[in-house]
């Protein structure tokens, strides 16, 4: 079993009240049982990718160093639909436009109804196929896309750009730039779109623009995972938009279900594998390594959740 928790810390939850008596009780177990093995750490300033996806795409069997996640293609395999076209999601979003720079307001709260994001796909389709772009409606925010087009294109995670200045993290390259006339074009069709009329008529954010993530082609031959992987998403709304109660609540949730059961997988096995994760840092745990006399001592040494989740922004 591998468990990994994304958004176990984060840089929007910094302020002491987040880690104020935090108590995890079979979290601060668990760590006593276990050794930290490995660290990731981004070297690069604009990461595509977050840690907590590079560790699950390594659990796959991908290229730790690969720059390209093809979520999209691998989703649509465990779909029973396997191809090696260049595939991506598409995620229909709101771009909050000022003097110095472009926001991405978080698509979640744009609460886009199905219909809604029918309708908006739907308007875009011609221009989406003139450039070969094939693109079938998934989700009110995922679409599918599969084209030649998305061949060696760089994307970065959604989660990347939510609250950040969109400029910053478009990657310099020559297969963005068709994408980037896309956008302008998209925005200018979009503006007077009906769906957009009634949404500020209700004022609320209109869709004009759209992010491209996931992209890529799937390794072939990639053998099966060794490990069942688990990676719940509890704590990922909560981060992103830095609401301290929330994510404590959140990890309370966690330490119930799926730490506990992490620790009771460790107590029946002795083998477990436990990844925390911020947005910039991964720390990975096994019990590899360490006698279960030694493990017996750490745990009457209690070592605090805190200090091992406040050392992911730290480091």
């Amino acid at each position: 079993m591998h468990l990994i928790i994304p958004y176990a810390a984060s840089h929007h939850l910094s302020e002491p009240e987040a880690w104020a008596g935090l108590r995890l009780p079979n979290l601060q177990t668990l760590l006593s049982l276990l050794q930290r093995q490995q660290v990731w750490q981004d070297t690069d300033p604009t990461p595509l990718h977050l840690p907590h996806e590079r560790l699950q795409s390594q659990a796959l069997g991908w290229s730790l160093e690969a720059t390209h996640l093809p979520w999209a293609a691998w989703h649509r395999a465990q779909q029973g639909q396997p191809s090696q076209a260049p595939q991506a999601w598409m995620t229909p979003c709101h771009w909050q436009i000022g003097m110095d720079q472009v926001v991405m307001a978080d698509p979640e709260h744009l609460q886009l109804s199905d219909e809604e994001s029918q309708q908006l796909l739907q308007a875009m389709q011609a221009f989406l196929l003139e450039d070969g772009l094939h693109v079938t409606w998934h989700s009110a925010l995922q679409w599918h896309v599969q084209g030649d087009m998305l061949t060696d294109l760089p994307t970065v995670s959604l989660d990347r750009v939510i609250g950040q200045n969109v400029k910053d993290w478009m990657p310099d390259h020559p297969a963005t730039r068709p994408f980037q006339r896309l956008q302008s074009e998209m925005q200018m069709l979009l503006y007077n779109h009906p769906v957009n009329d009634a949404r500020e008529a209700r004022r609320q954010h209109t869709v004009n623009a759209f992010w491209l993530h996931g992209a890529g082609v799937l390794p072939a031959d990639v053998a099966q995972p060794a490990q069942a992987v688990n990676m719940p998403d509890t704590l990922r709304a909560c981060a992103l938009r830095g609401d301290a109660q929330a994510w404590r609540q959140g990890w309370q949730l966690l330490d119930a279900t799926v730490v506990a059961d992490a620790l009771k997988h460790l107590e029946a096995t002795g083998q477990v594998t436990l990844s925390l994760c911020s947005e910039h840092t991964a720390h990975t745990f096994t019990a590899a390594g360490a006698a279960w006399h030694q493990k017996i001592s750490r745990l009457f040494n209690k070592p605090s959740p805190a200090a091992a989740l406040q050392a992911l922004i730290q480091s």
